[in-house]
């Protein structure tokens, strides 16, 4: 339309209120018209604001912003539903970290008004409080995600407004490193029903999930193997529930060390029923171990303190396995199928942290050079 001047407007229009301010507004590519989200006190801004929508329209970055309306809670309570195939613990993850951590201090916020700034200061703020370094970097990331989601496919907005360096990463304190002694040592503490689960956890680098899950019909024959198939998981509100691995690549058959298969051959005739379903690993009244069950019939605390070795975590047994494994100079896929990873990053930091090899390498390299600077190398030279 012509402003007050008579010139014919390019793109959008400008209306002037009684009250003296300047509304603009624009066709959009859906054919509606769409208003500033303010007024302006000087056209000028107005048109400087109808000039930036042409850009973006232009580029194809444009949005509909009555879409972006929707508070962030919402949206991600959405999100989370439609998203079927998630393992319950997971899911139970999200709606925790959704109502714990997030909700209550962004929940409102309409998506299409979150800002980077609006993100890093949430995230100061809940570290502030209190809040672990390892808490909030799990929150981050399930953010970001249903955010990413917001920009493709849903198209609400068009960029991630998540966009803090370093707040999606998590770095817990170094693990302890068990020793293959350490381990029979800590297999011959506990309850003798519980040896074999200590060693085939730490030599077959399984989850607590995945062996407390193992049947009779997955140890193969003579103890030679085990299949993965499935995990317990620990879901609030529903209990202990079994469902796949972690991940794809959790569904493995793993070759057991013929040094360990007695105990497990052993352990089978003594505590494990008959049936081919019948759980490997069970506490006293035959039903499936629950990890705070485990912990007291094992007398975990007591034990890993009396060796030293307190604060020792279950899972550190298998980060034991994993550390012997990349020692054995395993290639990354090959430590990838027997760790269960689907993401080769895991894989190469037990390699990286590991690599004796290499490190062997580098000591002969070493002794060469200083062969050399001593004229004792190959093709070095003496003078008489």
């Amino acid at each position: 339309m012509p402003n007050k001047k008579g010139r014919k407007r390019r793109f959008g229009s400008i209306r002037k209120t009684p009250l003296g301010e300047f509304q603009a507004s624009y066709i959009g590519p859906d054919g509606k018209r769409h208003f500033a989200p303010h007024r302006f006190k000087r056209e000028r801004d107005a048109d400087r604001w109808l000039a930036g929508m042409e850009t973006v329209i232009i580029s194809g970055d444009w949005t509909d912003p009555e879409r972006a309306k929707v508070p962030l809670g919402d949206y991600a309570e959405r999100w989370i539903k439609e998203r079927p195939n998630l393992r319950p613990r997971t899911e139970a993850l999200y709606r925790w970290l959704l109502t714990k951590h997030v909700a209550p201090y962004l929940g409102e916020v309409e998506v299409g008004r979150l800002s980077a700034a609006m993100i890093r200061q949430w995230r100061a703020d809940r570290l502030a409080a209190g809040v672990s370094s390892s808490v909030m970097a799990k929150s981050y990331r399930f953010l970001r995600s249903v955010l990413n989601t917001a920009v493709e496919p849903d198209a609400i907005i068009t960029r991630n407004p998540c966009r803090v360096p370093g707040a999606d990463k998590e770095t817990p304190g170094e693990r302890p490193v068990l020793t293959v002694a350490q381990v029979f040592d800590l297999a011959n503490r506990v309850p003798d029903r519980f040896k074999a689960m200590i060693l085939l956890t730490a030599f077959a680098s399984l989850r607590f999930g995945e062996v407390t899950a193992l049947r009779r019909c997955d140890i193969g024959e003579d103890a030679g193997s085990v299949r993965v198939a499935r995990a317990f998981v620990e879901v609030p509100g529903q209990g202990l529930l079994a469902g796949p691995p972690k991940s794809r690549a959790g569904v493995r058959t793993i070759i057991v060390p013929a040094a360990i298969r007695p105990e497990i051959v052993t352990h089978l005739g003594k505590y494990t029923g008959p049936a081919d379903d019948a759980l490997v690993f069970t506490g006293h009244n035959g039903g499936a171990l629950r990890r705070p069950n485990f912990n007291q019939r094992s007398r975990w605390t007591k034990v890993v303190a009396d060796m030293g070795l307190a604060g020792l975590h279950f899972h550190d047994l298998r980060h034991a396995g994993n550390i012997w494994a990349s020692k054995a100079g395993m290639s990354t896929k090959d430590l990838m199928a027997r760790m269960g990873h689907d993401d080769m990053r895991a894989a190469l930091i037990y390699q990286r942290a590991t690599s004796e090899a290499d490190r062997m390498i580098a000591d002969r390299l070493s002794d060469l050079v200083d062969k050399h600077r001593s004229g004792q190398g190959e093709g070095s030279e003496t003078t008489e």
